[in-house]
């Protein structure tokens, strides 16, 4: 079969050995894909999503949000639509935080992004501190690598009025982990009042916003992934452990197997 032929779910792969990075070519990323498809499609499903595409190496990404030529929103429903996003060239997949069927936001966000030279024992202690605030509000969370310099917090709801509501209690939260840890955190986005602190990110939960989805592959280098893990194992994953050349062997840990069961309201 001529490379140019290369199918996979029926749909032809332009270009499969096309290299995005070192020796990972575009038919490992959309073979990863097809294998994570369970794992993923529950977080893209109904839900509006943007992407970081490559077409010409890691050098060269853009982004996109809507279809070609329309203001419609991008939306995964299933294995074949997933695939032939990779077709066309998507590493990254960011979903919004509402679903499409209530138009009311359900998964909350906080990107921990620390400072460069922030040790990786301070910053697992600032996911820490964010888990005691969450915790003593009876919030269940769940804990992610970020694929780059920090972890992602997230916190599903069964119920919320409005966005609203949801944007002020994430902005609430996060200046109360800066007031209560001011020298460790900062809510301010500008690089240098990052200087030895941990930006936690909570704009992530404004409407117009998204976030990279768990399972996804990051467009960074040795492809790394947003890679759900348990709390207890904070202390084994650095925020780009996981990539997609050893992904398997922590795939079946179901770190994040209650997460779409939690009824969480905030009302």
């Amino acid at each position: 079969m001529k490379e140019t032929e290369t199918k996979v779910l029926n749909i032809e792969i332009s270009h499969p050995q096309r290299i995005i990075d070192r020796d990972i070519k575009k038919i490992d990323i959309i073979k990863y894909y097809e294998l994570i498809e369970p794992f993923i499609l529950p977080f893209l499903n109904n839900r509006p999503i943007s992407e970081i595409r490559c077409h010409n190496g890691l050098k060269d990404t853009f982004f996109k949000k809507h279809h070609n030529n329309s203001d419609e929103l991008i939306y995964v429903k299933d294995k074949q639509s997933l695939i032939l996003e990779c077709q066309n060239g998507t590493i990254e997949f960011h979903t919004y935080g509402y679903n499409k069927k209530s138009h009311k936001p359900d998964i909350m966000v906080f990107d921990l992004d620390p400072d460069d030279k922030l040790s990786l024992k301070k910053v697992r202690q600032g996911v820490l501190n964010l888990k005691i605030i969450l915790d003593k509000l009876n919030l269940k969370s769940f804990l992610k690598t970020s694929g780059g310099k920090g972890y992602h917090v997230v916190i599903p709801f069964f119920k919320v009025i409005n966005y609203k509501k949801f944007e002020t209690f994430a902005k609430k939260v996060a200046l109360l982990m800066e007031k209560t840890w001011p020298n460790l955190y900062t809510t301010n986005i500008k690089k240098d009042a990052r200087n030895g602190k941990i930006f936690i990110d909570y704009l992530r939960n404004k409407k117009s916003a998204t976030c990279i989805a768990p399972y996804s592959l990051r467009a960074r280098e040795k492809l790394p992934i947003s890679f759900p893990i348990a709390w207890e194992d904070l202390t084994k994953f650095s925020p780009n452990k996981v990539n997609i050349k050893n992904f398997k062997k922590y795939l079946y840990n179901n770190a994040w197997n209650e997460f779409f069961k939690v009824k969480q309201e905030l009302i």
